[in-house]
């Protein structure tokens, strides 16, 4: 398999029997590090929302959903979700939960559309969470302060994971550092942007990557964002447009950096129409999240995902998300993997 990374001389560190338990550990310990951290509580998520409200999410804008017909409900069509970044906003509104508290949920999600390798799956799984902010929170301090409690939240769990099994080390560094985009396309302007993010992840070891959406001085991306969550156009306190970011890691295991977390303060009303006329999706200002959004009905909300068998894959010191979860793959790939030293579940 092209794809597949074949790291040298990897050794699995653990059991399979330890391995099951030390997922269950960093689940259990992050969340509740989460949850605290941000002042969010538990509520429960939709497997699949109704095709046509504006609520899946639209990834880069060229994933499929999978979808099926509602027998009771005259084959009106179902969509498995891509993530909850929309929904978490509604029930923000619908527990009308007041600024400074959030809430958080379990998102099990089908990408029939992703390219296999050692981080992405069929099936993805992450921390949904969403925030109600203030006005005077959306700015690029606020965001920071934010990212640096998830990092912090994420190195007390691999200190857990390393008081637990002693034959895993840690490697993540004390500090995160945040750089916008702009200023990595100058750092590296000869690089693409996943080469720009391996190169700055390994000089740091850990990243939050501002500005992901617009276009950069070279008139393209560093990467997609849908254009009705993420606030990727205002200008902030740098001097560049931006609101939202990923936190990376470089992952000396698979010698490449690793993306975390996706997150951002979310578009106001201003922001939605403005990123909707830049991408030429005007029409989905009548769809219902959006009318409720430009009607003032949803609260003003930070908010993003964090990948659950990701983080497992990095602090159990795995080479493959497949050794972490149950998923389907080629079977080449698991031949591949199998004589690596990484039988994928």
């Amino acid at each position: 398999m092209s794809k597949l990374i074949k790291p040298v001389g990897y050794e699995q560190l653990m059991t399979p029997a330890q391995t099951e338990q030390g997922i269950k550990q960093i689940k259990d310990f992050f969340q509740a590090n989460l949850a605290t951290a941000l002042r969010l509580r538990r509520v429960t998520a939709p497997l699949f929302v109704q095709r046509g409200l504006g609520l899946n999410d639209d990834l880069n804008g060229v994933e499929r959903p999978v979808s099926f017909p509602i027998k009771d409900m005259n084959d009106t069509v179902a969509e498995v979700v891509h993530s909850l970044a929309k929904w978490k906003r509604l029930m923000l509104a619908e527990y009308d939960i007041q600024p400074g508290y959030g809430l958080y949920t379990d998102m099990n999600a089908i990408r029939g559309d992703e390219e296999l390798d050692n981080i992405h799956s069929l099936y993805v799984d992450q921390w949904d969470w969403c925030r109600t902010i203030t006005a005077g929170d959306r700015n690029l301090k606020f965001l920071k302060s934010i990212v640096e409690d998830i990092y912090a939240a994420i190195r007390r769990t691999e200190y857990l994971v390393c008081e637990t099994y002693p034959q895993i080390k840690p490697f993540l560094p004390e500090e995160i550092k945040f750089i916008h985009s702009e200023e990595l396309l100058r750092m590296y302007p000869d690089l693409t942007p996943k080469e720009r993010e391996d190169a700055v992840c390994k000089a740091y070891g850990a990243v939050f990557i501002i500005g992901i959406g617009g276009k950069l001085s070279d008139g393209k991306e560093h990467d997609l964002r849908a254009p009705d969550y993420d606030d990727w156009t205002t200008l902030n306190e740098d001097g560049y447009k931006g609101l939202n970011g990923d936190i990376m890691i470089w992952y000396p295991i698979l010698d490449r950096a690793i993306e975390l977390s996706s997150m951002g303060i979310r578009v106001d009303k201003e922001t939605l129409l403005r990123q909707l006329e830049l991408t030429g999706k005007q029409e989905r200002q009548n769809l219902f999240f959006h009318q409720k959004l430009l009607r003032d009905e949803l609260p003003l909300s930070v908010g993003g995902g964090i990948g659950q068998s990701r983080l497992c894959l990095v602090l159990l010191h795995k080479a493959h998300i497949g050794e972490i979860q149950a998923s389907i793959w080629p079977e080449e790939m698991r031949r591949e993997c199998a004589e690596l030293g990484m039988p994928l579940i």
